[in-house]
């Protein structure tokens, strides 16, 4: 069964864990010269090799691509203007994730508590 991407990109995504840089780029109509150009541009690109040193790209590389091509394609993002957006990106939706640990905090809040949290855990890791 194929899934959707979440970036609602008229890209079905096989359900498998890995894929070769041929797949994605027939998925996602990159050339392989240019993915792998992107892996010296994007650190949140940055597939791993398997045995046989082969790119080996997980769903949320492939995903990643899919906003890169969005980005400097679609929205004519530069290289750099598209590093700094997905950086945005990431850090926006970490910061979601944490305010729904905390429903009401405002961020100061959720910071703060974040803090506290990580100093009772190194005192915790000390003790033992």
């Amino acid at each position: 069964m194929a899934l959707r991407s979440p970036l609602n990109y008229p890209v079905e995504i096989p359900d498998k864990l890995f894929f070769k840089i041929g797949e994605v780029s027939r998925l996602t109509d990159v050339k392989p010269h240019v993915l792998r150009y992107w892996e010296s541009e994007f650190p949140s690109l940055n597939p791993p090799k398997n045995r046989s040193s082969q790119r080996v790209y997980r769903r949320k590389d492939i995903e990643t691509v899919i906003l890169i091509k969005k980005l400097l394609y679609e929205e004519n993002y530069t290289i750099s203007g598209a590093r700094k957006r997905i950086r945005e990106l990431r850090s926006s939706k970490k910061t979601k994730g944490q305010m729904d640990l905390f429903p009401g905090a405002d961020k100061k809040q959720v910071q703060a508590a974040i803090l506290e949290l990580e100093r009772a855990l190194t005192l915790i890791d000390g003790k033992t």
